[in-house]
C-alpha cells in the first residue's frame, strides 16, 4: 500500500509514524510545504521569550532521523498544488519543477492559517508578523532590534497573550487590543477578567471593545475604532486561523462551516481514500453534537493517530473533542475544558454555574496559592458541562481531572467521590475538584441556592437586600448598600433582620455566605449565597466597590 500525507507537524506525523508500526511494508511519503517537517509549534513564543534558549529544541525530527527510525520519506519544499481523485495523484511543485505521485491511500494534514483581516493599509505595513511555524518566529526575532520599543498586538486568545507576555519579557512594552468585550473570548467574562489584571498589573496595556480601522506610516500607527491611534514597531497579528482547505475544496471534497474538510466517524473525507486530520477538520463538539473547529495539537496528535488505526484495519471511531486548553500569563494560569457557560447558554442546555475558591495544596504547609474553580452543568441530571479555572498553581492538575470526569461522563455526585492524591506539599484532603462537587450537590439537592455576579443588581432592584457577612477587618472594600454582620455574630444579632425581607449573603470567596445562608434559612429566613462572592464580584466589576481605609488604631 502507497500512503501518501499532505502535512507534518501534529497530525500528519503522528499518522505517518503510527502507520510504519502497524505496517511495515506500506510505503509511506510525507509532503511539507514548509522546510520544518516536525517541529513544536507550540513552542514558538517560549523561544521568542528566550525561555527555550536554543532553536534546535524546537525541532523535534529531521527527514533523516524519521527516515532512519521509521522508514519514511519524508519530503519539505514540496507543496502539493492539486489533488486528482479519480486518477488517485497529486500534482507536486518542488523547486522549480512540478511532477505527479501516485497515492493508494491519502492523508490531507495542511492545518489552519492565520486569518489576515482586510484592514486599509495593511499590505504597506512593514511590520506586521504573524506566528505559526519557525519561519514566522524566525521573521519575528528578525525584527526585535536595539530600536524595537513598542509592540502591539491584535487579538487577545491564547496565542496573542502568550506573545504579548513574551514580547514584554524581551523587553519591548506592549499593547494588546481585542475586538470582543474581554480578554480571551472564548473563556467567560469573570474567569477572562483574573488574565486582564494579570496583564495590567505586569504593565501590559489592555484594550478591549476595539478593533484596528487602519495601519498608517507602514504600520507605525495604527488607528483603532474610537480613533486611539497606537504607536507599533512590531505588531502581532493574532486574530484566529482559518481551515487551509483549498486543496481539499477544489478536489471536490465537502467542506463545512469557515471551509472546515467535513469528515465521518472514520476520518473518510467525501472522496474515496481521501482522509482528513487535524486543525483543517470540522470535528463534533462532543458535548453537543454541533460541528466545530478546534484547533489545538491533542485533539490532532490524537486523529492522525487514529486515522492510520483506520486505514490499518483498527476498528477506530472519531469520538469528537470537547475542547481542553491551558494559558500562561505571567505568574497566573487560566484553563478550560468543555463548553463555557455561555456556550451551554447559547446550545439551549440551561447551565448551572458554581464557583469554588481553594489552594493548591494544603492551606497549612508554606507556599499555598489560591485558585478559582468554576463548573458547570446540569442542574436537574448532574452531567457536566465544561470547567474553567484560574491561579498560580495546581490549576493544570485540577482542570485535567475535570477534563476527564467530562470526556468520561461523569457526573456532579461523581466529583465528590473521586479520590485523588493527598500529602501537605501536593493537595488537600478536601480537594478543590472535590470541594466544587460538593458545592454542585447542594444546589441540586436544594440544600443551597446562589446567584451569579452578573444577577446581583437585578435582584438588588428586585428589593432584596444584600447582608456581608465578612469579619470588620476585611471590609477596606465593600459593596454598595449592603448590611454588614461578621459570620461569627449572626446568630445572636438575627433580631436585627427583617423576616419578611429576601436576603443575598455575600463573604468574601463564598464558603462563610454559604454557611451564613444555612443559618438564615433555618432560622426561616429567604436567602441564597453570591456565588464567587466579593472577591470574585470586585474582580469583574470593580467599578461597582467601594474601597475604604480603616483605622485600625481607632
Amino acid at each position: 500500500m502507497k500512503v501518501l500525507i499532505v502535512g507534518g507537524v501534529a497530525g500528519g506525523m503522528s499518522a505517518a509514524t503510527r502507520l510504519r508500526r502497524l505496517m511495515e511494508d506500506a510505503e509511506i511519503i510525507v509532503l511539507e510545504k514548509g522546510p520544518y517537517v516536525s517541529f513544536a509549534n507550540c513552542g514558538l513564543p517560549y523561544f521568542i521569550a528566550g525561555e527555550i534558549t536554543t532553536r534546535d529544541q524546537l525541532l523535534l525530527q529531521t527527514p533523516e532521523s524519521l527516515k532512519a527510525r521509521f522508514g519514511l520519506d519524508v519530503r519539505p519544499n514540496q507543496e502539493v498544488l492539486a489533488i486528482h481523485p479519480e486518477q488517485k495523484t497529486v500534482t507536486i511543485h518542488r523547486d522549480s519543477e512540478t511532477y505527479e505521485e501516485s497515492y493508494d491511500k491519502l492523508i490531507l494534514a495542511p492545518g489552519a492559517k492565520a486569518i489576515i483581516p482586510k484592514i486599509p493599509g495593511l499590505d504597506r505595513a512593514t511590520n506586521c508578523r504573524q506566528l505559526r511555524n519557525v519561519p514566522d518566529m524566525d521573521a519575528i526575532l528578525q525584527k526585535i532590534d536595539q530600536h524595537t520599543r513598542q509592540a502591539v498586538v491584535v487579538g487577545a486568545g491564547f496565542i496573542g497573550l502568550e506573545m504579548a507576555e513574551s514580547l514584554k519579557n524581551r523587553g519591548l512594552e506592549v499593547a494588546v487590543v481585542e475586538k470582543a468585550s474581554q480578554v480571551l473570548p472564548s473563556m467567560d467574562e469573570e474567569m477572562a477578567a483574573y488574565v486582564k489584571n494579570e496583564l495590567i498589573a505586569k504593565g501590559i496595556k489592555v484594550i478591549t471593545g476595539q478593533s484596528a480601522v487602519s495601519f498608517e506610516e507602514e504600520g507605525k500607527k495604527i488607528r483603532l475604532e474610537d480613533d486611539t491611534v497606537l504607536d507599533s514597531d512590531l505588531t502581532l497579528l493574532s486574530i484566529g486561523v482559518q481551515p487551509e482547505s483549498r486543496l481539499a475544496a477544489e478536489a471536490g471534497i465537502t467542506t463545512g462551516i469557515r471551509g472546515g474538510i467535513l469528515v465521518d466517524e472514520n476520518y473518510q473525507t467525501s472522496q474515496k481514500d481521501i482522509y482528513a486530520v487535524g486543525d483543517a477538520i470540522v470535528t463534533k463538539q462532543q458535548l453537543t453534537g454541533e460541528d466545530a473547529l478546534i484547533s489545538l495539537a491533542s485533539p490532532a496528535n490524537r486523529q492522525g493517530r487514529q486515522v492510520a488505526d483506520v486505514i490499518a484495519g483498527l476498528p477506530r471511531k472519531n469520538r469528537g473533542n470537547i475542547g481542553t486548553a491551558i494559558l500562561r500569563v505571567f505568574g497566573l494560569t487560566a484553563a478550560m475544558t468543555g463548553l463555557s457557560e455561555k456556550a451551554a447558554v447559547s446550545a439551549g442546555l440551561q447551565p448551572a454555574v458554581i464557583h469554588v475558591s481553594g489552594k493548591d495544596h494544603a492551606g497549612y504547609y508554606p507556599g499555598a496559592k489560591d485558585l478559582l474553580l468554576k463548573l458547570i452543568f446540569n442542574k436537574e441530571t448532574g452531567t457536566l458541562y465544561g470547567a474553567q479555572a484560574v491561579g498560580q498553581s495546581g490549576v493544570d492538575k485540577r482542570m485535567d481531572v475535570l477534563a476527564t470526569a467530562i470526556k468520561s461522563g461523569l457526573t456532579v455526585a461523581d466529583l465528590a467521590e473521586l479520590e485523588l492524591s493527598y500529602a501537605p506539599p501536593f493537595g488537600s484532603a478536601k480537594d478543590p475538584v472535590n470541594l466544587i462537587g460538593y458545592a454542585a450537590l447542594n444546589l441540586i439537592e436544594g440544600i443551597s441556592e446562589s446567584i451569579q455576579w452578573h444577577e446581583l443588581s437585578a435582584e438588588l432592584a428586585a428589593g432584596k437586600q444584600l447582608l456581608d457577612v465578612r469579619n470588620t477587618a476585611e471590609m477596606t472594600g465593600r459593596f454598595k448598600n449592603a448590611l454588614h454582620i461578621p459570620l461569627n455574630e449572626l446568630r445572636d444579632r438575627l433580631t436585627e433582620l427583617d423576616p419578611t425581607a429576601s436576603y443575598i449573603v455575600s463573604c468574601h470567596s463564598g464558603l462563610r455566605s454559604y454557611l451564613a445562608e444555612r443559618i438564615l434559612k433555618q432560622s426561616g429566613y429567604e436567602a441564597k449565597n453570591l456565588d464567587g462572592a466579593f472577591a470574585l464580584y470586585q474582580t469583574v466589576r470593580p467599578e461597582e466597590i467601594i474601597h475604604v481605609s480603616l483605622d485600625h488604631n481607632a
